[in-house]
């Protein structure tokens, strides 16, 4: 609740001096100073109206969280494919369950965007932001029994930085040099170049915390973390229970209900039954068309965030024709942004660029650094005709799990490309095994990401040459080396310029189209209470909606 939502009962009063007390009592009140009952009376002793008084109460006790009770989630994003391997985290259901309920990081991303800490209390940079210490938690537990330590930190980490273990994490660690534990309580971490951003790094989605095995192996098949919730059942994106640990380090200030139920609900219109009808409380990736009609819900309100979502149409660059630069820039001209963002997405967004840093980025290129591209089929044509060609035929692969309308958009694109000579097929595929059968395997396709806080962060896991998902199969040397210089540059406006340069490389050279970054849209019923201010890093409150919200 911002301020501006709540009652003021100095309103009610006209002269300063009693105005002051009156705001005096209700700041005592909302800081839980005073009882219920001599707010009351001491504000009708002031003037102040009962209704008045009673108003702050409400407002209050619905901002005080409660315990128990279950949150029941629906939710895109699941698989029959998925596992419990932290590394193989692919979409929004596994994030949700894994790092928001069962097994948290070191790090986490605070409502403002900050790196706050999780399992990790503190961290001290040296030597350039070179070396990091991080100072753990002591006593955290295990579901288990088993009480952290600094050994099973370092092996969660050290899991990504194998390659045999294919983590879609590798790309984020990629900068660690060593990892070492430091007593009990502490790990050191050794990187090949400084970079500040470490903190954010390890929130990532990926980097759970799991109980080291003791030879430098991690138990991720059990399920066990040091969360919030014990996994209790798990049907792999269908349905998963998880229920309250009693022994969670930050129980009392988070986690308060009982039971989570995650259900995966891939079709759009079968989730906003489910919240209709009060089936589930809550829902992620509300189609843009139909996000109106959660205005006309009874019980339901919508909770829409902005941050650096985006839908992304990713090109192989080491499969034919996209093998050609020409090609690819050719691809990006048949495609009219205005038309995507007007009638796919409703308006809920902004145009994208074709590269992939947001409007919640801080080096983000302004567009005098990087003009908008526009829809150009005569452009298009010319860069055909620099490829050697006066046509071309092409499949793209979509389904709605991919991004929602992809299906869509690509019959838009159809149309806005015939002016190049381009002919589009539109090829439906099924939302089950998209990822695995999709995704980094069809020569162009339909994606979407999240988004990542940092520059370095999304780059170094997307569009590094070396990067587990780099879903473009791109590889530029130039690129490569000034994302590992940028790290260790400590003169901000030289680190601006860098980021500025990699996204025109991305832009003019690399596989990525990026036709729009999306705002999350989402729904939840009345029965349920939601903070004033919510992450905007991940859907659902960064995907810690167990942990932060309550019943209402």
């Amino acid at each position: 609740m911002s301020n501006s939502d709540k009652h003021d009962i100095s309103t009610e009063v006209s002269d300063k001096e009693t105005q002051q007390k009156a705001k005096s009592l209700q700041a005592s009140f909302m800081s839980g100073k005073i009882n219920r009952r001599d707010f009351v009376a001491t504000s009708m002793a002031l003037g102040v109206s009962l209704a008045g008084a009673t108003a702050v109460v409400s407002e209050v006790e619905a901002a005080t969280p409660k315990q128990g009770g279950r949150l029941r989630i629906g939710i895109t994003g699941g698989a029959t494919s998925d596992v419990l391997d932290p590394g193989k985290i692919l979409d929004a259901y596994m994030i949700n369950v894994s790092m928001g309920q069962v097994r948290p990081n070191m790090t986490k991303i605070n409502v403002d965007g900050s790196a706050g800490g999780d399992l990790a209390e503190s961290w001290e940079p040296s030597n350039g932001a070179k070396t990091w210490k991080f100072n753990l938690r002591k006593g955290v537990e295990f579901h288990n029994g088993k009480t952290m330590d600094s050994t099973d930190v370092a092996d969660s980490i050290r899991y990504h930085t194998i390659e045999a273990n294919g983590s879609g994490g590798s790309g984020v660690v990629s900068g660690i040099a060593s990892i070492k534990e430091d007593g009990k309580d502490a790990v050191i971490i050794e990187l090949n170049e400084g970079n500040g951003d470490l903190p954010i790094l390890l929130s990532d989605y990926h980097l759970n915390i799991c109980p080291s095995k003791g030879d430098g192996n991690i138990d991720w098949e059990s399920g066990i973390g040091a969360g919030a919730y014990t996994l209790e059942e798990h049907e792999p994106g269908v349905r998963t229970l998880t229920k309250k640990f009693a022994n969670y380090y930050n129980t009392g200030n988070e986690g308060y209900f009982d039971e989570i139920e995650t259900l995966g609900i891939s079709d759009p219109t079968a989730r906003l039954a489910a919240l209709s009808t009060g089936a589930v409380d809550a829902i992620n990736n509300v189609p843009q068309k139909t996000a109106s009609r959660l205005k006309s819900m009874a019980n339901v309100k919508t909770l829409i965030s902005t941050g650096n979502k985006q839908a992304t149409m990713p090109m192989l660059c080491d499969i034919d024709p996209y093998t050609d630069q020409n090609v690819r820039n050719a691809m990006k001209h048949i495609v009219d942004r205005e038309e995507l963002l007007d009638k796919i997405f409703f308006g809920y967004g902004e145009l994208g660029n074709d590269s992939p840093v947001g409007p919640a980025n801080y080096f983000r290129a302004t567009t005098d650094e990087l003009p908008q591209r526009q829809y150009d089929p005569e452009k298009a044509k010319y860069y055909l005709k620099q490829a050697g060609m006066s046509s071309l035929s092409v499949k793209f692969h979509a389904a709605d799990t991919g991004f929602t309308g992809a299906v869509d958009a690509g019959a838009l694109m159809r149309e806005s490309a015939k002016a190049a000579g381009i002919d589009i097929e539109v090829v439906r595929e099924p939302n089950d095994g998209y990822w695995s059968n999709v995704w980094m395997v069809k020569p162009w396709s339909a994606c979407y990401w999240s988004g990542r806080p940092t520059e370095d962060w999304i780059f170094s896991q997307i569009y590094y040459s070396k990067a587990d998902w780099n879903d473009t199969h791109w590889n530029n040397s130039g690129f490569d080396k000034l994302l590992v210089e940028a790290r260790a540059e400590t003169d901000e406006a030289k680190r601006r310029d860098m980021y500025v340069e990699m996204q025109r490389i991305v832009h003019t050279d690399g596989g990525l189209i990026l036709p729009a970054f999306l705002s999350e849209i989402m729904g939840y019923r009345t029965n349920i209470s939601v903070p004033g201010k919510i992450a905007n890093n991940w859907e659902l409150d960064g995907h810690l909606c167990s942990r932060r919200w309550w019943r209402a």
